[in-house]
């Protein structure tokens, strides 16, 4: 892996070289392995949080962890395109919107003792718009070169909270075209729910039933992007013990091999589908 600015990284995606890089300020990592028709986003993985901030934060260590999707750069390592955040979103949340990106409150609760100084909102929203830069010139590199894109953009949940049941699997669709891609919504659903996870954790998969699909990274390639599909697919945290800051490495490892088959496999009937 290299340490690259976000000049030499597009330069990078520009003239299609297979690379692995972080940022220079270990803000995210890019891996291209090879160029397909399919990436994978983990922009919810990342847990740093910047030193000139944790006096400020009254958020603890556990509680930023507990709204975090640890393990989610994991279960799709493999693939080809992998593009993951490294840092919290309590730090800045990539999947919202740069105005909304940087939190006064986070989950009902304040997060700052005191306003966060303009400087470091301003070094968060340029980690923000850093990704999105990088972003940008990866899906128009995969339109230019293949005429269609599918984007697995990849989240958890924290199924525990909710006083009903809810699935291991959700896929939010309201803000892409569901006319045109029902068929891929559809093929990915049935593909999620084929999953078998050990310790014998319930599989179901669902559509809309515990999010929508309203995330920023989707909301954003969906609008300059005319021909790729962002699924955004969310996990149960059935994977870990929410309370305990327990992973269990079983559990995400079943989930990483399994989608080494099924993810590519949807990608291909997805490019066959709606390729010119």
């Amino acid at each position: 892996m290299q340490r690259l600015s976000i000049k030499s990284i597009i330069s990078k995606i520009e003239t299609e070289e297979t690379f692995h890089a972080v940022t220079e300020d270990y803000s995210f990592t890019i891996k291209i392995d090879k160029y397909v028709h399919y990436a994978c986003g983990a922009v919810h993985d990342g847990h740093q949080f910047r030193k000139s901030l944790w006096g400020n934060c009254l958020h603890t260590e556990y509680e930023r962890w507990y709204e975090e999707d640890p393990e989610t750069k994991n279960m799709i390592i493999s693939h080809p395109i992998v593009i993951a955040g490294c840092d919290s979103r309590f730090e800045y949340d990539l999947n919202r919107d740069p105005e909304n990106a940087v939190f006064d409150t986070a989950w009902g609760k304040q997060l700052w003792r005191q306003p966060l100084p303009d400087k470091e909102k301003e070094l968060s929203l340029q980690k923000h718009l850093n990704f999105y830069k990088v972003v940008h010139a990866l899906i128009s590199k995969l339109e230019e070169k293949f005429g269609v894109c599918v984007v697995y953009d990849m989240h958890s949940y924290n199924w525990q909270r909710w006083d009903r049941e809810v699935p291991t699997w959700n896929l939010g669709t309201s803000n892409i075209d569901n006319m045109r891609f029902g068929n891929s919504i559809e093929s990915w659903r049935q593909s999620l729910e084929s999953i078998v996870l050990p310790n014998k954790i319930k599989q179901t998969a669902k559509v809309n039933d515990t999010f929508q699909g309203n995330g920023y990274f989707l909301k954003y390639i969906t609008k300059n992007f005319k021909n790729t599909l962002v699924l955004a697919t969310e996990i149960a945290k059935v994977y870990c013990d929410e309370y305990k800051q327990i992973n269990y490495p079983e559990v995400v490892s079943a989930v990483e091999q399994q989608l080494q088959t099924l993810l590519p496999k949807h990608a291909n009937e997805f490019y066959k589908s709606f390729k010119a």
